[in-house]
């Protein structure tokens, strides 16, 4: 039980000092640089002198840190701003205007939100210097739908997505397609103004057309796309009327595509990732090493259904403790990415605290070892908590105090199971977004 109990603190401390390594308003702070009137952004660097004004938009969890940062490097010389962020995740700021709305499932603050962005970016000419900070969370907090879709189809949409498993990338394909702000609408709306684009990643890979369903670079995807993804899905009878007309017109080239990569707004567009999964992961393995950890990092590309990962996870923790591979004890193997679940049940709960549930039951009766996965962001799934941790004493405990952990994961309600059984991890908003971090202790 000691060595568990080691196991666990040592666990919370690597994920802490992952999401240090990825505060957002530090991340943005390296790649803003002012140096009097030259403004560096990454590579480039921009004479202020030569703009009229210059604005802040932005979507996102992250956004108001983003916009913290933003206003300590530009001070007086920024004109006026507007970021949309999820309810409990406003800071004060100065100049920029916070606005707090929903998400997972967009609503009517989101929606204005993003016509007041729309708006002000209208207004924007050639002489005009726009920053848009975008981060996790953006999609459903920049909800425009195209003409014929109301609000509440983009929330039925989203909540359909949302349960069936379907991959970010795919989701966010959809979401561009009934999107007046999505898929490089949003650059080309600010065209001619010149954009400068901070991104903290939240997507595999760090594709940039799938980071907040990409407002801000060419969109790849096609109607045609659409359709086929929902048949692989089954999905045609889910979506609303309204979205799957939309989407079947587009198909028969009776709607605007969304804009390429030769359109002319994507010119005096500059996209800038400033933080991702891999650095969240680098920092966790650099604490793990301090604490006297063997490391190894399995991969930040990690997707499919949380379950079958849990499986893998737990194979890799089984195969530490007979032969010391694929690194010796103590060991600490670590992934990122973000899985997905397919919901069949009518519990509460994220991916995060599923894949720990499923990890529990493959971890039951093994000593000396404890998993943990938690979302960066600190919310996992609509609960409170940004992941769970478990050892191979979980299930028989929770089996003591009345608790059927299969029962739990068949009902997809893994929120409960870890709040009744006393193994949330707790951190409340983390003002930053890069997917989730998973760790393997053995001790």
């Amino acid at each position: 039980m000691a060595n568990e109990t080691r196991l666990r603190k040592d666990a919370e401390t690597i994920f802490r000092s992952s999401l240090q390594a990825v505060d957002a308003l530090q991340a943005v702070k390296k790649h803003l640089v002012r140096r009097n009137e030259d403004l560096a952004a990454g590579e480039r660097t921009y004479d202020l002198s030569a703009f009229a004004s210059i604005s802040v938009v932005g979507a996102g969890k992250a956004s108001a840190a983003m916009a913290q940062a933003v206003e300590e490097v530009l001070g007086n010389r920024l004109t006026e701003g507007l970021v949309t962020v999820k309810y409990g995740h406003a800071l004060p700021l100065s100049t920029v205007r916070c606005r707090e709305a929903g998400h997972p499932v967009p609503d009517a603050s989101g929606l204005q939100g993003s016509r007041d962005i729309v708006r002000l970016l209208e207004a924007k000419g050639e002489k005009d210097l726009v920053l848009c900070l975008i981060s996790g969370g953006g999609s459903a907090l920049l909800p425009y739908p195209v003409e014929g879709i109301t609000l509440q189809d983009k929330q039925d949409l989203t909540k359909a997505l949302l349960e069936s498993g379907v991959a970010i990338q795919e989701m966010n394909a959809l979401r561009k397609h009934v999107s007046q702000v999505k898929g490089g609408r949003l650059a080309w709306t600010a065209y001619p103004a010149t954009l400068i684009v901070l991104i903290l990643s939240d997507v595999v890979g760090d594709d940039l057309e799938s980071i907040a369903s990409g407002p801000t670079v060419p969109d790849s995807s096609t109607f045609a796309d659409c359709l086929s993804i929902l048949d692989k899905h089954a999905l045609r009878d889910r979506i609303p009327p309204a979205a799957l007309l939309h989407l079947e017109r587009g198909a028969e080239g009776r709607q605007d595509e969304t804009p390429k990569k030769d359109a002319p707004a994507f010119r005096g567009t500059q996209n800038l990732i400033v933080a991702n999964n891999m650095m969240a992961i680098q920092a966790a393995r650099k604490k793990a090493e301090s604490l006297g950890y063997n490391t190894l990092v399995l991969s930040s590309f990690v997707e499919g259904e949380s379950r079958e990962a849990a499986k893998m996870h737990a194979a890799i923790a089984r195969e530490i403790l007979k032969t010391g591979n694929p690194a010796p004890r103590p060991a600490c193997v670590i992934s990122g990415g973000e899985t997905t679940v397919t919901v069949h049940g009518k519990g509460l709960g994220g991916r995060n605290q599923e894949f720990v549930l499923a990890a529990a039951l493959e971890l039951d009766g093994l000593p000396g070892v404890v998993m943990l996965s938690a979302g960066t962001d600190g919310t996992d799934g609509p609960t409170e908590a940004a992941g769970a941790v478990c050892d191979g004493a979980t299930v028989q405990k929770a089996r003591a105090a009345g608790l059927d952990a299969a029962l739990y994961l068949a009902e997809n309600d893994s929120y409960h199971f870890f709040a009744r059984s006393g193994n949330l991890v707790v951190t409340g908003p983390t003002y930053t977004n890069v997917m989730d971090l998973r760790l393997i202790l053995a001790g």
